[in-house]
């Protein structure tokens, strides 16, 4: 949320190409920094709320955290729950478990004393995922998700996606060079596992249906050759009811972020969240909190489930073997960590003669992901 936030939430238009006068509102210009409040209260375990400051377009660093505030969950009946600063900007509560015929809130107190709350908001709670599933076609791998609530009370979801895959560095290493000799390698720099967030804003809602279900609507898609595919891949849905001004909200922020580049889409908007400084009516706030429980499903897909004969990107289209490396040059090559030896060429009797080496980016898995398999991967 905090790239939409930056690129969007603000309503800053891209600029346009030809003749158009690029536009941005006045807000990109303004030297005020609007706190940005990015995260939900998490009836059904630990909530995480991020605090940052707005910037202009022209800066390419990323946005300034907020950081040293003091951060709480409030309920209508008074009770607190505090949230603590685990990373900088960063505030995390314990494993909660609020009840969901309370309202609440979120307050905030920065570390200059300015004080802000969002909205007394209903807990939603959101029913189980049914299934979460995929299938091919020529645009390539499309992921979906169905779920449904036989109350009909949730209507409006929104979910959120992680996705996991295993890989394969361009070389393996059967070498390493330490303490100036050549040894069996022993850690395996091989195969690894890369973990990243999904950045779109995926939503749903069935309101104008009879009954509360949604059947595979499309969350994901993965280009047929991706990289991501290539070994095995992971894709972990978590699943968030809304209230109907909350969907509103980021159903704005969507058409914001995603409509936008031709001169037939429409301007961007101006949000209005829930978030409110309570020292100055007048400050604008960015953000929305609304409280939900959570409901997840993990799913896999295998290389040996796809179409055979697909030529998969490997991330290590460029890598090459650099010269073969004699015995007498193994010292002056090795001892530089730009080199790392892959595999040796063997005499008659099984000796090394020569060794191969490649470049660290294309040896080492560990430069993109882990080399420690994750706790729930088959």
């Amino acid at each position: 949320m905090l790239r939409a936030l930056k690129y969007c939430v603000l309503g800053l238009l891209l600029s346009l190409t030809a003749c158009v006068e690029p536009y941005a509102p006045p807000v990109i210009s303004s030297p005020a920094r609007y706190l940005v409040v990015d995260g939900f209260i998490n009836l059904s375990g630990v909530t995480v709320i991020r605090l940052s400051r707005s910037q202009s377009l022209a800066l390419t660093t990323a946005p300034p955290f907020e950081a040293k505030a003091m951060v709480s969950i409030k309920d209508d009946a008074g009770a607190l729950y505090p949230l603590a600063e685990r990373l900088p900007g960063t505030y995390s509560s314990q494993p909660l478990a609020l009840s969901p015929n309370r309202r609440y809130q979120l307050q905030v107190s920065t570390l200059t004393g300015r004080r802000y709350a969002s909205d007394l908001v209903v807990a939603k709670v959101a029913p189980p995922i049914d299934s979460v599933t995929w299938s091919v076609d020529s645009k390539g791998v499309q992921l979906y998700v169905s779920t449904h609530d036989p109350a009909n009370a949730t209507r409006y979801y929104r979910w959120k996606a992680q996705e996991t895959w295993q890989y394969n560095s361009a070389f393996r290493s059967d070498y390493e060079y330490v303490n100036g000799a050549m040894r069996p390698r022993v850690e395996n720099i091989f195969t690894c596992w890369s973990t990243a967030n999904s950045t779109s804003i995926m939503l749903g809602n069935t309101q104008k249906l009879s009954d509360d279900v949604v059947a595979n609507a499309p969350l994901h898609l993965l280009p047929r050759n991706s990289y991501k595919l290539r070994v095995k891949y992971s894709l972990l849905v978590q699943q968030l009811a809304q209230t109907a001004e909350e969907y509103a909200y980021w159903e704005m922020l969507q058409k914001n972020t995603e409509s936008l580049g031709t001169l037939f889409d429409p301007l961007p908007t101006q949000l209005t969240g829930n978030v409110h400084c309570l020292d100055d009516a007048g400050e604008l706030v960015l953000g929305y909190v609304g409280a939900t429980s959570v409901t997840q499903k993990r799913m896999f897909i295998d290389r040996s489930q796809l179409p055979l004969g697909t030529k998969y990107a490997t991330g290590y289209e460029d890598c090459i073997y650099q010269d073969t490396i004699p015995l007498r040059l193994v010292n002056d090559v090795f001892r530089n960590p730009v080199n790392v030896p892959t595999y040796a060429l063997l005499d008659g009797n099984f000796n090394p003669v020569f060794y191969l080496s490649s470049s660290p980016d294309c040896v080492d898995c560990r430069r993109r992901g882990t080399n420690v398999k994750p706790s729930f991967w088959p």
